[in-house]
Formats: C-alpha cells, sequence, structure tokens
C-alpha cells in the first residue's frame, strides 16, 4: 500500500534518538584510539574530543534552525532541496541511502559483536564475532521493519540504560582518580608512548568524528515526528550539548580508574578493565553488560535511519524504482522494500569492512576505514547548504544567517583537513569508490530535475 507515514514519535524518541545514536560503541570504541593516537597525553586527548564536539554542536544548531523551517521527508534531504535543489537533494540522498547508513550501520553491528565477545573472552575479529554481527544486523533490521514502534520504544530505553555506565565512570573514577592521584599523574605525564601519527590531534579529531556521528540521522524521522518543527530542534540541540558534556566526563573519569599505559595495553579489553577496577570483578562485568545493550542502541538508531534511506528518494520519484520503493506497508506503517535493501547494502558493507579492516587486506590499496571516512564526506557535503543558508534565508538575523552558518563551515573544513592527515592516500581510494558508487546513482533516472 502506498501512503504518508504516520506521526507516531514524540520529543522523548527524538531526543532519544539524537543521544541514543551518538552514545553507544563510539565512546568506547574510539576512547582507545584517541590515546593511542596522542601517545597517552591525557590533555591533547581531551581538547580532541573537546573539539569534535564543538564541531557536532555548531552543526547541530545550524540543522536545527533549519528543521524550524523546513519539513518533508527525511531532514537532511529535505535541507538540501531547500538549499540546492533537486538534484543536490538527490546527490545526498543517495549518498545517504547507498554509503553512508549502510556504512556506519554495518560498522555498529561488528562493534557491538566485539564487546559481546569481549564480554565472553572471545576472539573479536574470528568467526564468532562475524556470526553475532550478522545476527545483530538482520535482528535491528527485523526490529524496525515488523514494529517501529517497538523499535522507538526499544530506542528510549537503550538510552537510558546506555548513560549509566558513562555517568558513573565519569563521577566514580573522577572521584577515585583523585583520591589516589592516577587521575593527576595521567594529567601531568605528557606523551608516554610512541605517537602512531605525524598529526596525533588531527587523526584523535578524525577518531571522535564516530564517535560523535549519528545526531544527522535523528533528522531521518521528521515525517513521523510529531510537531517536528519545535520538536526536533530541541532533540538536535539538547541532544548533542549533552553528548559532549557526558563524553568529556567518562573520558576522564576513565584516566582515573587505571594507568594510560595500562589501558593502552589493554586494547579492546581496555574499558572493561577501567570498569572492572573501578567497580569490581562483577560489577565491571555488570556494567560492561550495558556497555553491549549501550550498542545495539546506537546500531537500532542507525538501523532506523537505513531503513528510510531509499523510501526518502522514492518519496520524491527519485532513484531506482520510486513506485517500489514508496511503498509503505499498511499494518506496520514501515517502507518495507527500502527497509529490505537497506539491510542488503549494510551486508554488503559489513563484508567489506571485514575485508578492509579485520583481516589481511582483501582490496589493496582500497581497504579504507569505512567507521570514519564516510562520516568526514558528509561534513565536506554540509558545506554547500550552509552557504547557500547564508544567501537564501534572508528573514533570519545575523546569529542564525551568517554566524554560526560560517562557524559550522570553518568546522566542517577542519575535519576535511583533519581527515586528509590522518588517513593520508586512503582518502584517495576511499574518494575513487565514493566517486563511482555516486556516478552510478547519478546514471539512474530521476523525474525531479
Amino acid at each position: 500500500m502506498e501512503n504518508g507515514l504516520q506521526k507516531k514519535y514524540g520529543l522523548l524518541t527524538a531526543i532519544a534518538m539524537v543521544i541514543g545514536i551518538v552514545i553507544g560503541s563510539g565512546v568506547f570504541f574510539k576512547a582507545e584510539k584517541v590515546l593511542n593516537a596522542t601517545g597517552g597525553n591525557l590533555p591533547q586527548g581531551i581538547l580532541a574530543w573537546i573539539i569534535g564536539g564543538l564541531i557536532m554542536i555548531v552543526c547541530a544548531y545550524v540543522f536545527a534552525t533549519l528543521a524550524t523551517r523546513y519539513e518533508k521527508v527525511n531532514g537532511i534531504v529535505d535541507y538540501a532541496e531547500a538549499a540546492l535543489g533537486g538534484k543536490y537533494a538527490y546527490f545526498m540522498g543517495w549518498f545517504m541511502a547507498a554509503i553512508y547508513y549502510p556504512s556506519l550501520t554495518s560498522v555498529l553491528a561488528w562493534v557491538s559483536a566485539r564487546y559481546t565477545c569481549v564480554l565472553l573472552g572471545w576472539n573479536i575479529v574470528g568467526s564468532e564475532a562475524m556470526t553475532i554481527a550478522g545476527f545483530f544486523l538482520i535482528g535491528s533490521f527485523a526490529m524496525n521493519a515488523l514494529s517501529p514502534k517497538l523499535a522507538g520504544k526499544f530506542q528510549v530505553s537503550t538510552t537510558i540504560i546506555k548513560i549509566i555506565p558513562l555517568a558513573l565512570m565519569a563521577i566514580v573514577g573522577t572521584i577515585v582518580g583523585l583520591s589516589n592521584g592516577i587521575l593527576v599523574s595521567n594529567f601531568t605525564s605528557g606523551v608516554i608512548a610512541d605517537v602512531t601519527s605525524d598529526y596525533p590531534l588531527f587523526t584523535a579529531v578524525v577518531a571522535t568524528s564516530f564517535a560523535y556521528e549519528g545526531w544527522i540521522i535523528a533528522t531521518s524521522i521528521n515525517a513521523e515526528l510529531k510537531d517536528a518543527k519545535k520538536n526536533l530542534p530541541r532533540a538536535l540541540t539538547f541532544g548533542t550539548l549533552f553528548v559532549a558534556l557526558i563524553y568529556i566526563l567518562y573520558y576522564t573519569g576513565l584516566a582515573g580508574a587505571v594507568n594510560n599505559s595500562v589501558m593502552m595495553e589493554g586494547g579492546e579489553a581496555g574499558a572493561k578493565l577501567a570498569f572492572s577496577t573501578i567497580f569490581s570483578n562483577l560489577g565491571g562485568t555488570v556494567l560492561f553488560v550495558f556497555v553491549v545493550i549501550s550498542c545495539l542502541g546506537t546500531l537500532n538508531g542507525l538501523m532506523m535511519g537505513c531503513t528510510r534511506g531509499f523510501y526518502a528518494l522514492a518519496a520524491r520519484d527519485m532513484g531506482p524504482q520510486p513506485k517500489i520503493f514508496k511503498v509503505i506497508d499498511e499494518n506496520t506503517n514501515m517502507p518495507t522494500n527500502s527497509s529490505i535493501l537497506g539491510v542488503l547494502l549494510s551486508g554488503v558493507w559489513l563484508l567489506y569492512f571485514f575485508g578492509a579492516n579485520l583481516t589481511t587486506p582483501w582490496f589493496g590499496p582500497f581497504s579504507f576505514d569505512s567507521s570514519e571516512l564516510p562520516i568526514v564526506t558528509i561534513y565536506a557535503m554540509y558545506i554547500p547548504i550552509f552557504l547557500m543558508m547564508m544567501i537564501k534565508e534572508q528573514s533570519l538575523g545575523f546569529f542564525k544567517r551568517f554566524l554560526m552558518p560560517f562557524l559550522a563551515i570553518c568546522a566542517c573544513v577542519f575535519m576535511v583537513i583533519a581527515a586528509y592527515y590522518a588517513h593520508g592516500e586512503a582518502v584517495v581510494y576511499y574518494l575513487l569508490l565514493f566517486v563511482g558508487i555516486m556516478t552510478i546513482g547519478m546514471m539512474i533516472p530521476s523525474k525531479k530535475k
């Protein structure tokens, strides 16, 4: 049946989606990379988290302003259309549906499996991890496709659960670290190991981009959000501010739990080691179960966006077979065909992630980090939207029309430069694949010009 998406989500779900997608795997997954990238230099690591958080907050504020003015099917695609017309909207929508959503969703499936394997003492890159990753991917898809309301409730509940380990580590870890001197020692020790990058701060900031990313996906449900023009900006503003604060406090608390050198040696089990040190083995294990649930909540939020990717194009009579992909199931009120293609592409990207990052590279020079480079790409694609906002939104005041979009452009340019220095020639090979996928999308006939 072809009809419109119903208004089924409230402000709480929107806030939970922003916080729930962003908070999850990244803060645990990338904390160790930030530490290693800076050679254990804690102040520089915290600076990286602050810069990454400011980039997120500034960009989210600008999109929150646009959200008060435009509401159609899929937030970021709506804003691209309002700023630069149908062709750029299609370009953005194709990128989101074919690269951004499925690549990040696949990484989150593996990260959820990764921490499940850490909990069980299994190999994080072996058959166990990949089997669990596949199960999590299909399970998340099934919940979203069969019961979107249940998926929304799961998003809210996991958001509450995932804040618990972060808040406890932020508070207790800091207090313990101050009392036993570990926190002060970690702050003053400087570089304690060989820095893994020629540009440690850039590498660390790009790593935080994965931890901070996801807030834009909350705009994918604006057609299903009650009073979206009020609730979406509120969710974006409050959610991103909260996330940045809890991340910085968590990273500080982590430094109060164990010495940086011990944390760096712990590798993927570093977070579990820190929790066990502060809260005992049993308490640490219980809290680490919360970490796994946290990752699954993030996976669910990404899947909410992934299942709607091709629908956002089809609703505009754009992309492949619009009549097929804009069909809404009359029982679940979900774009079922769009969901199926979304999870299929997630499976493809999961296969790529394994072959490029978790084993002897299958793809030669084309083996890049699909958890970071697609994120930096979308920051580059924000820049024309922010420029056109400064030109076209004449009814806005100086602060919203010029100052914040200008700061957002500076933030995006910084992120692109940081990615180049952090990933080197891998950026070139990623861009070649990006151009190939985008060219395929541009060759598909579309009614909208």
